[in-house]
């Protein structure tokens, strides 16, 4: 799996000028899955997303996690993130998972973070959407479950 995670002030999501999620203090993830990722994936990755410590102190220092200070999670499913734009022009897909594959762990991504108390708000898996989010630090990671390996 791969994720850009992006600290947030406030965030929300629109499918069709509709607003389907909104958050005011947290993460904006884009959530990307591949052929091989697994629930271990999944369960890595949001042990590290709730814990990663980010969020500044009374000193203005990264160090305080999603978990230290309450915040909320804007999870977007983005195939685009595992696109090659190696060859020519137009991306190739070939290495994002199939819709069903993908579904079924950005669901399972999305419930175990609510399992560990955090409160998720999400887009529209396979729609058109618009997201829109102030950027706070900014401050903007990549992670990837290839890291536990």
């Amino acid at each position: 799996m791969r994720i850009v995670l992006q600290r947030a002030e406030n965030a929300s999501v629109t499918v069709a000028r509709q607003m389907v999620g909104q958050i005011q203090h947290g993460f904006v993830l884009l959530v990307g899955v591949t052929h091989e990722d697994t629930e271990e994936d999944v369960a890595y990755l949001v042990n590290k997303i709730i814990h990663l410590r980010i969020f500044e102190d009374d000193e203005n220092r990264m160090n305080r996690s999603l978990l230290d200070v309450g915040g909320s999670v804007l999870s977007i499913s983005q195939f685009t993130l595992y696109g090659d734009t190696r060859k020519g022009r137009r991306p190739s897909f070939i290495n994002a998972a199939p819709p069903d594959h993908a579904l079924e762990l950005y669901n399972r991504f999305n419930q175990m973070l609510e399992e560990k108390g955090i409160h998720v708000e999400t887009g529209e898996f396979g729609e058109m959407m618009d997201v829109t989010f102030t950027n706070k630090g900014p401050a903007t990671f990549i992670l990837e479950s290839e890291e536990k390996k």
